[in-house]
């Protein structure tokens, strides 16, 4: 079992990701999304209203590695890991984007929740990959015929200032 400081981080990270998404379709397309709350396991990350319907979001992010994400969340590394961060910039980034993106979408389609519409949402933690490194994975990867999904959207960058690319 997790102990509770990760555990309130993850689900602070998942909300604030839920929060942006929401912010940035409601922007793009002008259907309202409101109070987002946050459910247990075997039922999505969070819930949520859009256009008055309830809607259900998978929260993920997506990072280079879990040395990466470790950097991102402002914990200390140790000179190894450093230097595997330095060793991962320095390596071809569009095969990490597509064997971490594919990761992820593979894992996430195993899943099973229990929710009449749920909607994946993959935030890009990483600071390596631009919308337009995103965009090009997106061709090469992909997405299995099964998975429990409705709708598949990507925020392209932590903070959503590139917007939302929808994969599926």
């Amino acid at each position: 079992m997790k102990n509770n400081k990760s555990e309130l981080e993850k689900v602070t990270l998942e909300h604030q990701a839920a929060k942006l998404f929401m912010t940035l379709y409601e922007a793009q397309y002008a259907i309202p999304m409101r109070h987002i709350w946050h459910n247990q396991p075997a039922k999505p990350d969070v819930s949520c209203y859009r256009n008055g319907h309830k809607l259900d979001l998978e929260i993920a992010h997506l990072y280079g590695s879990e040395t990466e994400a470790m950097a991102v969340l402002g914990r200390s590394l140790s000179l190894e890991m450093e230097q595997a961060i330095a060793q991962m910039a320095e390596s071809d980034s569009a095969i990490r984007l597509k064997n971490a993106l594919g990761r992820l979408l593979n894992n996430k389609a195993n899943k099973r929740y229990d929710s009449q519409q749920v909607w994946l949402v993959i935030r890009n933690a990483s600071s390596c990959w631009t919308q337009d490194d995103l965009q090009s994975a997106l061709s090469d990867i992909p997405i299995a015929e099964h998975h429990p999904f409705k709708e598949i959207w990507l925020i392209a960058d932590f903070y959503g200032n590139n917007g939302l690319i929808k994969i599926f």
